[in-house]
C-alpha cells in the first residue's frame, strides 16, 4: 500500500495514474504547476474502431510562447463543440461495449455541463471516474510547488501525466471491444478500463504492480 500519492488532475486520467491511486492511503493533488503540453492534463486516449484514438481538450493559448501559465489558469477554447463531438466517439467507441449504458448517465452530465476552466473540468470529471469505481474521494492540493517532494513516504506518481510516457507499472490484459482488430492497448483512458470490465476496474487497478 502506497503512503501518500502526488498527482496531476487529468481528463479522466490513464489506467497506470489510477492504479496508483488506488492503491495510495491519501492522494494529493498538484496544484501548483505551470501548464505543458501533450500531457494527460487536457487529452486522453481511447480505444477507436481504427485502433488508438486522441481526444483533446482545445485551450485558450495566451499568444506569447515564452509566457508561463499555471494549470489553474488555463481557460478551455470553447469555440470547438469538444464536449459534444468527444461524447460522440466515445459512443462509436463503447457503445457495444459490456458496461457503457451503466455508466452512460455520469459522463452524459459532465459533457452537458457549460466549462471554461479546465482545472474545474479535470476536478469533475475525475470525480465521476471515482463514483463509478465506488471509492472515497478526499483528495489534498499542493500548497507550493516542489521539484522533488520532501516527504520520502510519498509517491511521485506526476510523470504520469506525461501522454509519452510509459509508466513502468505491470498492467494485465483485459478484455477491448476492438481488440480481436488490432490487438490489446494497454494503459488507454480510465474509461477503456471501466467501459469494459465494470465493477472488476476495481480490483483490476488495485493488482496493478506499482514501479518508481
Amino acid at each position: 500500500m502506497v503512503e501518500n500519492a502526488l498527482v496531476h488532475p487529468v481528463y479522466f486520467g490513464s489506467i497506470a495514474q489510477w492504479s496508483l491511486m488506488l492503491q495510495a492511503k491519501k492522494i494529493s493533488f498538484e496544484a501548483c504547476d505551470n501548464y505543458q503540453k501533450q500531457t494527460y492534463r487536457n487529452r486522453q486516449y481511447i480505444y477507436g474502431a481504427n485502433g488508438k484514438l486522441l481526444l483533446n481538450i482545445p485551450i485558450k493559448h495566451t499568444g506569447d510562447k515564452h509566457k508561463r501559465k499555471l494549470t489553474k489558469e488555463v481557460a478551455i477554447e470553447n469555440s470547438f463543440a469538444w464536449q459534444k463531438n468527444h461524447f460522440k466517439s466515445l459512443e462509436a467507441a463503447y457503445r457495444s461495449s459490456p458496461f457503457f449504458e451503466f455508466y452512460e448517465d455520469e459522463f452524459i452530465n459532465l459533457y452537458n455541463k457549460a466549462y471554461t476552466s479546465l482545472w474545474e473540468f479535470n476536478l469533475d470529471a475525475m470525480q465521476a471516474i471515482a463514483n463509478c469505481l465506488q471509492i472515497d474521494w478526499n483528495p489534498e492540493f499542493t500548497a507550493t510547488y516542489q521539484i522533488k517532494p520532501t516527504n520520502a513516504a510519498q509517491f511521485d506518481g506526476r510523470y504520469l501525466v506525461d501522454a509519452k510516457g510509459s509508466p513502468q507499472f505491470k498492467l494485465n490484459a483485459y478484455s477491448q471491444v476492438f481488440e480481436e482488430k488490432h490487438g490489446f492497448i494497454p494503459n488507454l483512458s480510465i474509461i477503456d478500463l471501466l467501459f469494459n470490465e465494470g465493477n472488476n476496474a476495481a480490483s483490476y487497478l488495485l493488482a496493478t504492480e506499482l514501479s518508481k
